[in-house]
């Protein structure tokens, strides 16, 4: 399957829950992955996932400056251990609402503005098979689309995020 950003919205009570016990939060996600569709639809998402495309998203969003760690996350959640490739790291509501700002100011084209296949190829990002055509660009607009909308949402509930790389 390989490596994917995975992202799930909590609610204040809820993110200090997963500092005090990320026992529940690892439970939380995994009664999700296996449950209703509604936990993937719409603005009542509680998961996200951006793919394959994380690190690509990361290399780009690094270019504009972006103000938060979208893709890793800020903080770790202590005592998370391993949730695939490393502990979950948190987004406060704050911090979800200034990303949700800053994606709103750049648009997927903007996004790309000025990027080939060949540059994401040249930086190393993952997965190298992804970089071979310029089409890459079309599915990392469309990632980042889906991703803004999810922060959107995210913000507009004053819930925070975990982050991690599944």
């Amino acid at each position: 399957m390989g490596m994917i950003g995975r992202y799930l919205r909590l609610g204040a009570a809820e993110l200090e829950r997963a500092a005090d016990e990320p026992g529940w939060a690892r439970a939380f996600v995994a009664e999700l992955d296996g449950g209703a569709d509604g936990a993937r639809a719409g603005g009542w998402a509680r998961l996200h996932d951006t793919g394959k495309a994380w690190q690509a998203l990361d290399f780009l969003l690094r270019r504009h400056g972006f103000p938060v760690d979208l893709v890793h996350g800020e903080e770790e959640l202590p005592g998370a251990g391993d949730w695939g490739y490393g502990p979950p790291r948190r987004l406060a509501p704050d911090r979800v609402r200034t990303a949700a700002d800053a994606a709103a100011a750049i648009s997927p084209g903007q996004l790309t503005d000025g990027v080939r296949a060949a540059d994401l190829a040249a930086a190393g990002l993952y997965p190298p098979s992804l970089w071979t055509s310029e089409d890459c660009l079309y599915l990392l607009s469309a990632e980042y689309r889906a991703l803004a909308d999810f922060l959107r949402a995210v913000a507009a509930r004053r819930h925070g995020l975990l982050v991690w790389i599944d």
